[in-house]
Protein backbone atom coordinates (compact mmCIF):
# COMPACT_ATOMS: atom_id res chain seq x y z
CA UNK A 1 0.00 0.00 0.00
CA UNK A 2 1.37 3.09 -1.12
CA UNK A 3 1.16 5.55 2.09
CA UNK A 4 -0.23 9.49 0.92
CA UNK A 5 0.34 12.40 2.33
CA UNK A 6 -2.65 14.60 3.89
CA UNK A 7 -2.39 18.45 5.27
CA UNK A 8 -4.80 18.00 8.40
CA UNK A 9 -6.73 21.22 9.58
CA UNK A 10 -8.73 22.03 12.39
CA UNK A 11 -10.29 25.25 11.46
CA UNK A 12 -14.25 26.13 11.74
CA UNK A 13 -15.31 26.21 7.80
CA UNK A 14 -18.93 26.56 6.93
CA UNK A 15 -17.95 26.25 3.39
CA UNK A 16 -16.42 22.76 4.20
CA UNK A 17 -19.03 21.38 6.60
CA UNK A 18 -21.73 22.21 4.18
CA UNK A 19 -19.68 19.94 1.34
CA UNK A 20 -18.82 16.94 3.81
CA UNK A 21 -22.51 16.71 5.33
CA UNK A 22 -23.61 16.88 1.22
CA UNK A 23 -21.02 14.27 0.50
CA UNK A 24 -22.59 12.29 3.46
CA UNK A 25 -26.18 12.78 2.45
CA UNK A 26 -25.12 11.25 -0.99
CA UNK A 27 -23.15 8.32 0.68
CA UNK A 28 -25.98 7.53 2.92
CA UNK A 29 -28.70 8.17 0.42
CA UNK A 30 -26.76 5.30 -1.83
CA UNK A 31 -25.87 2.92 0.97
CA UNK A 32 -29.37 2.76 2.46
CA UNK A 33 -32.81 1.81 0.47
CA UNK A 34 -34.70 3.61 3.39
CA UNK A 35 -33.03 7.09 3.34
CA UNK A 36 -33.00 6.58 -0.63
CA UNK A 37 -36.67 6.04 -0.24
CA UNK A 38 -37.21 9.20 1.48
CA UNK A 39 -35.40 11.13 -0.47
CA UNK A 40 -37.81 13.90 -2.37
CA UNK A 41 -40.44 13.24 0.17
CA UNK A 42 -41.76 15.82 2.65
CA UNK A 43 -40.73 13.52 5.20
CA UNK A 44 -36.91 13.80 4.30
CA UNK A 45 -37.29 17.49 5.91
CA UNK A 46 -36.51 18.43 9.44
CA UNK A 47 -40.13 20.47 10.23
CA UNK A 48 -39.67 22.51 13.52
CA UNK A 49 -42.20 21.96 16.57
CA UNK A 50 -42.11 24.07 19.50
CA UNK A 51 -44.90 24.05 22.07
CA UNK A 52 -45.12 27.27 24.72
CA UNK A 53 -47.10 28.20 28.06
CA UNK A 54 -47.06 31.45 28.90
CA UNK A 55 -48.42 32.38 32.64
CA UNK A 56 -50.92 35.06 33.12
CA UNK A 57 -48.76 37.40 32.74
CA UNK A 58 -47.38 36.73 29.54
CA UNK A 59 -43.96 35.29 30.71
CA UNK A 60 -42.90 32.23 29.55
CA UNK A 61 -44.01 29.35 32.25
CA UNK A 62 -42.59 26.78 30.33
CA UNK A 63 -41.68 25.32 26.69
CA UNK A 64 -40.67 22.28 24.11
CA UNK A 65 -38.92 23.01 21.20
CA UNK A 66 -38.24 19.88 18.75
CA UNK A 67 -38.75 18.65 15.06
CA UNK A 68 -40.07 15.57 13.46
CA UNK A 69 -38.18 13.94 10.61
CA UNK A 70 -38.78 10.59 9.28
CA UNK A 71 -42.34 9.86 10.96
CA UNK A 72 -39.98 10.64 14.32
CA UNK A 73 -40.38 13.05 16.90
CA UNK A 74 -37.43 14.69 18.59
CA UNK A 75 -37.51 16.06 21.30
CA UNK A 76 -34.49 18.47 22.02
CA UNK A 77 -35.50 20.77 24.94
CA UNK A 78 -38.18 20.29 27.67
CA UNK A 79 -38.06 23.11 30.47
CA UNK A 80 -40.61 24.15 33.13
CA UNK A 81 -39.92 27.24 35.18
CA UNK A 82 -39.53 26.02 38.67
CA UNK A 83 -42.72 28.45 39.88
CA UNK A 84 -44.49 25.57 37.92
CA UNK A 85 -43.10 22.48 38.15
CA UNK A 86 -45.23 19.94 39.82
CA UNK A 87 -48.34 21.43 38.09
CA UNK A 88 -48.14 19.11 35.17
CA UNK A 89 -47.44 21.65 32.56
CA UNK A 90 -43.97 19.66 31.55
CA UNK A 91 -46.99 16.57 30.75
CA UNK A 92 -48.82 18.78 28.81
CA UNK A 93 -46.16 20.29 26.62
CA UNK A 94 -45.32 17.20 25.88
CA UNK A 95 -48.05 15.45 25.14
CA UNK A 96 -49.79 18.21 22.99
CA UNK A 97 -45.81 17.71 21.01
CA UNK A 98 -46.41 14.04 20.65
CA UNK A 99 -50.56 15.19 19.32
CA UNK A 100 -49.20 17.52 16.55
CA UNK A 101 -46.16 15.18 16.01
CA UNK A 102 -48.75 11.66 15.47
CA UNK A 103 -51.73 13.73 14.71
CA UNK A 104 -50.79 16.24 12.37
CA UNK A 105 -47.13 15.01 10.84
CA UNK A 106 -48.35 11.24 10.84
CA UNK A 107 -45.13 10.42 13.60
CA UNK A 108 -45.14 7.00 14.88
CA UNK A 109 -42.58 7.35 17.41
CA UNK A 110 -40.63 9.80 19.60
CA UNK A 111 -37.33 10.24 20.73
CA UNK A 112 -35.30 12.47 22.73
CA UNK A 113 -32.12 12.41 25.71
CA UNK A 114 -32.23 13.79 29.07
CA UNK A 115 -29.38 13.47 31.67
CA UNK A 116 -29.73 11.68 35.26
CA UNK A 117 -30.30 15.14 37.32
CA UNK A 118 -32.90 15.94 34.95
CA UNK A 119 -35.69 14.10 34.33
CA UNK A 120 -35.48 10.34 33.04
CA UNK A 121 -38.19 9.47 35.62
CA UNK A 122 -40.56 12.21 34.46
CA UNK A 123 -40.15 10.53 30.95
CA UNK A 124 -41.12 6.85 32.37
CA UNK A 125 -44.03 7.91 33.66
CA UNK A 126 -44.93 9.88 30.04
CA UNK A 127 -44.25 5.98 28.65
CA UNK A 128 -41.00 6.57 27.42
CA UNK A 129 -38.65 3.25 27.77
CA UNK A 130 -34.51 3.73 27.88
CA UNK A 131 -33.11 2.68 25.00
CA UNK A 132 -29.47 3.55 25.67
CA UNK A 133 -27.41 5.06 28.63
CA UNK A 134 -24.28 6.61 28.56
CA UNK A 135 -22.14 7.17 31.48
CA UNK A 136 -19.87 10.04 32.37
CA UNK A 137 -20.96 12.14 29.41
CA UNK A 138 -19.89 14.30 30.50
CA UNK A 139 -17.73 13.22 33.13
CA UNK A 140 -19.59 12.77 36.19
CA UNK A 141 -23.37 12.67 34.63
CA UNK A 142 -25.29 9.89 32.55
CA UNK A 143 -27.07 10.79 29.53
CA UNK A 144 -29.99 8.56 28.69
CA UNK A 145 -31.54 8.22 25.59
CA UNK A 146 -35.80 7.91 25.41
CA UNK A 147 -38.42 6.74 22.87
CA UNK A 148 -41.73 5.89 22.93
CA UNK A 149 -44.10 4.40 20.61
CA UNK A 150 -46.79 7.15 19.49
CA UNK A 151 -49.10 4.75 17.55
Amino acid sequence: MVGRMFRIETEVDKERRDLLRARLLETNTAASPVLRALRGTPREREVPLQIWALDETGELAGGLVGHTWADWLHVTYLWVDGRHRGTGLGSRLLAEAERVARDERDCVAARLETWDFQAPDFYKKQGYEVVCVIPDYPPGVTEYTLTKNLE
